[in-house]
């Protein structure tokens, strides 16, 4: 494994917020911004116009903190930028939807690099790009005094395309469990850079840059699936929400988890064996990939790119998740993780 290179703007006075002014900083990002395919106005008014053929807006916003969820000597400005956007964009896939357009709010200290916000509307943009979506409207601020964070706040717009939402809420006993993505690789890329390293590439650029599926929601929705949701907070915690909020328990299979998330001799086990750790645990308790775990009635053809990982069970005394019959918790204690996954304000 090699150290990182510091990602860190160097500072040119010429070129923060401070000089640049709200209104140039403005100019400067939406000429990056790209273009919506349902926009019907744009940037520039007192609020967008976004088109919904369907007639139903999805709607969601992730919040990204400097320090907690990106570092500016881990991450480019590009990979900010990507990485706000699949948060949401993955969001509006879960539900079945397409994105149609992001408002985003920016917060930052004044002496920020204008040069690295362009960096940042780059990254979204090119994100967004490939499902016709773009920025279409936002705010910026001044960072509370004696702030360095910089904070964004994303809100992404989505379109069901006449599609049913797919909520946490319907699995039902008997369903199959099903897995769209990978898992692990953005945990293992971060246990790489907290450690000093930069290699292997593969799964540090998955954590600066995550690559959702975007395409397998929707194609689950019609599909039928009963039940979906991004796997964002790691497996074990998230379909732990669709088991408490259809009142069903989860059983998921570890062999059919390390066939579908562990290539053998792949960087995660490359990585779990110099640091000691069973790369099982980033696959069941490691973030941000955006993954999608859905539920699917018996004999269901599965669509492209989805595979069975488990069934539903009926909730018996209480909802939940097992792993081949043990209780998530302790699978997780089992594998040295520090929970099922990640919780805000733990």
């Amino acid at each position: 494994m090699t150290r990182p290179r510091p990602l860190v703007p160097r500072p040119d006075q010429a070129d923060t917020v401070r000089t640049v002014g709200e209104f140039g900083v403005i100019a400067r990002v939406l000429a990056r911004a790209g273009s919506a395919r349902l926009a019907e106005v744009g940037p520039g008014d007192d609020a967008a116009v976004v088109a919904t053929p369907d007639g139903r807006v999805v709607a969601t916003t992730d919040v990204l903190v400097e320090g907690r969820h990106f570092r500016r000597d881990w991450s480019s400005a590009e990979d900010v930028g990507h990485k706000a956007a699949a948060a949401n964009l993955a969001d509006v896939a879960a539900m079945g939807g397409t994105t149609t357009a992001l408002l985003v709010g920016l917060a930052c200290p004044a002496d920020t690099p204008t040069s690295w916000l362009e960096g940042v509307a780059t990254g979204l943009a090119d994100e967004c790009a490939p499902l016709g979506a773009a920025v279409v409207g936002g705010d910026t601020v001044a960072a509370a005094p004696g702030s360095e964070a910089v904070v964004l706040s994303v809100t992404a717009l989505g379109d069901l395309g006449g599609r049913r939402p797919v909520l946490r809420s319907g699995a039902r006993p008997g369903d199959v469990v099903a897995l769209a993505g990978r898992l692990g690789w953005s945990a293992c890329g971060l246990a790489v850079l907290r450690r000093g390293f930069s290699s292997p590439l593969a799964v540090v650029a998955a954590h600066r840059r995550p690559s959702p599926p975007y395409a397998a929601g929707p194609a689950a929705a019609e599909a039928g699936a009963t039940a979906m949701c991004d796997v964002s907070d790691g497996l074990l915690a998230d379909t732990g929400h669709i088991a408490t909020a259809s009142g069903v328990v989860l059983e998921l299979d570890r062999a059919a988890l390390v066939a579908a998330c562990l290539v053998p001799d792949g960087p995660l086990q490359q990585v779990g064996a110099a640091l000691g750790t069973d790369p099982l645990a980033w696959v069941l308790t490691g973030g941000e990939d955006h993954a999608f775990v859905a539920t699917f009635p018996a004999g269901t053809p599965l669509p492209q790119g989805w595979t069975a990982i488990g069934a539903v069970r009926a909730a018996g005394t209480a909802p939940g998740v097992l792993v081949d019959g043990e209780a998530a918790e302790a699978v997780a204690a089992a594998l040295g993780a520090g929970g099922t996954g990640h919780a805000h304000f733990g």
